[in-house]
């Protein structure tokens, strides 16, 4: 079965089962490994891309479910000299340590902060009206699909609202 998607700005055709997951397809099929397969039951988020501006578990979710889809994943979101804002972040505020999950992480990072300027509150948000304020606690609760083995939270919530913030800085100018 034949899956045309749009995938890091690339269309892509792949050749694969029905019973392929769009993990499995990224990682074998198209050799973009910086998505991990964690638990491989969308409890870890390992495997977090951006589908169509949203974030989800690659590993729960078929290739051929996807037609002309955008996926966007981590090798999408930057490059060794030019990286996004998280992925900087990331690094200055050592919010990794084996880096396993940090791929899933910033992808859904970048897509959580997406979700708070769009206005979708969360289980913490102070008003289901307007945008939540991107607290620690709000951080915190938007990125718990996301788990961290080497318990770096701090350092990731550190890296995630030094981004939210300075994009609060540059909206404000």
């Amino acid at each position: 079965m034949k899956t045309t998607l749009t995938i890091n700005g690339e269309r892509r055709e792949i050749e694969a089962g029905a019973r392929v997951t769009l993990l499995d397809a990224l990682r074998h099929d198209l050799g973009l490994t910086g998505t991990k397969k964690g638990c491989d039951h969308g409890q870890c988020g390992a495997c977090t891309v951006i589908l169509n501006g949203r974030r989800i578990n690659a590993c729960l979710t078929l290739l051929c479910m996807h037609e002309g889809a955008e996926v966007v994943t981590i090798e999408g979101l930057g490059e060794p000299d030019r990286l996004s804002a998280l992925q900087a972040a990331f690094l200055s505020q050592d919010g990794f340590q084996c880096g396993y999950c940090t791929p899933g992480q910033i992808c859904s990072a970048t897509a959580m902060l997406e979700e708070i300027e769009r206005g979708w509150p969360s289980w913490v948000s102070q008003s289901l009206e307007g945008k939540a304020a991107p607290t620690r606690e709000e951080i915190a609760e938007r990125m718990s699909g996301n788990l961290c083995r080497c318990a770096c939270y701090p350092n990731i919530v550190d890296a995630i609202a030094l981004v939210a913030e300075a994009r609060l800085a540059e909206a404000a100018q």
